[in-house]
C-alpha cells in the first residue's frame, strides 16, 4: 500500500534532506487541498509529520492534521513531537487512526509501552530512523538525528516484542529525501527476521521503479513523499505500478 506524505512547518507542506531542518524545501500547496488530492487519487492511508512538534518536541499541528484527517476519505496516521498520553488521545478522538512514535520508543520505552498498553499496541507505529553503520549494523538516530545509539535495531524491536508490537516503520537516513532508492537490503534483512511484523518502509523512493522494487518485498505500506511533490510521477501511478 502507497502512504503519501505530508510535512508540516508552519502549517504548510515541506520536505527535509536527510532530516536536516536547515536543508528544507517550501512547496506552494495547501496541505488540506493536498490531502484531498491523495484521496481522490485513490490512497487508502496518509501519512502526516509534525515537523514543527518533532523540532521543538511539543505537537503543535494537532489540529489541522485532525481538520485533515475529517475532511478526507482516508484513515491516517500521524507523529512529531509526541510526548504524552492526552497528545494521543486528543489526535485519537479526533479521528486519527493511529500514532507514530520514533526516539521515545529508544530512549523511554516503558512509557511508549504503558500506551501501547492502555490504547492497544495497533493504535501506535514505533518510527525507527536508522543510520547504518561500518559493520552493516542499523542503528537508531536520537537528537535530531545527530547521534546514535548503542542499541541495534533488532535490539530496539525485540524489546517491544512483549509489548504486541504490530506495525515498525523504518527510515535509513541515509536516503531519506535523496530520491535515489530505497535500501533494499535493509527491508529485505527486517522482514525476513520479524515476519509477525507489519512494515512500512521510508526515505528514498525517487521513481517508479523504486516503488516496483519495493513492491516486490511485499511490506505493509511504501511512504512516498518528495518524489510526489517534484513530480517524479503521479500516486496513480504508484498505487498501480
Amino acid at each position: 500500500m502507497i502512504f503519501p506524505a505530508i510535512d508540516l512547518m508552519d502549517s504548510g507542506c515541506v520536505r527535509l534532506l536527510k532530516g536536516d531542518f536547515d536543508q528544507r524545501t517550501n512547496y506552494a500547496a495547501d496541505p488540506l487541498e493536498v490531502a484531498q488530492g491523495f484521496a481522490k487519487a485513490g490512497a487508502e492511508y496518509l501519512h502526516i509529520v509534525d515537523l514543527d512538534g518533532a523540532k521543538n518536541q511539543m505537537a503543535e499541528q494537532s489540529g489541522l492534521i485532525i481538520k485533515i484527517a475529517r475532511a478526507v476519505n482516508m484513515k491516517v496516521q500521524t507523529g512529531g513531537g509526541l510526548r504524552t498520553l492526552e497528545q494521543i488521545k486528543t489526535l485519537l478522538d479526533g479521528g486519527i487512526e493511529r500514532v507514530v512514535i520514533g526516539s521515545l520508543a529508544v530512549s523511554n520505552p516503558a512509557l511508549v509501552k504503558s500506551w501501547m498498553d492502555e490504547l492497544g499496541s495497533e493504535k501506535i507505529v514505533l518510527a525507527i530512523d536508522v543510520i547504518v553503520d561500518l559493520d552493516g549494523t542499523p542503528r537508531p538516530a536520537t537528537h535530531g538525528w545527530t547521534q546514535t545509539s548503542d542499541q541495534s535495531l533488532w535490539q530496539v524491536i525485540e524489546d517491544f516484542k512483549d509489548a504486541g508490537l504490530k506495525t515498525i516503520l523504518v527510515t535509513d537516513i541515509a536516503k531519506d529525501g535523496g530520491l535515489r532508492g530505497a535500501n533494499i537490503s535493509l527491508y529485505q534483512d527486517i522482514m525476513q527476521r520479524y515476519q509477525h511484523l507489519n512494515l512500512i518502509t521510508s526515505g528514498g523512493v525517487g521513481s517508479l521503479e523504486d516503488i516496483t522494487n519495493l513492491k516486490a518485498l511485499n511490506p505493509a505500506g511504501i511512504i512516498v513523499g518528495k518524489a510526489l511533490y517534484e513530480n517524479k510521477f503521479t500516486l496513480e501511478q504508484a498505487i498501480t505500478c
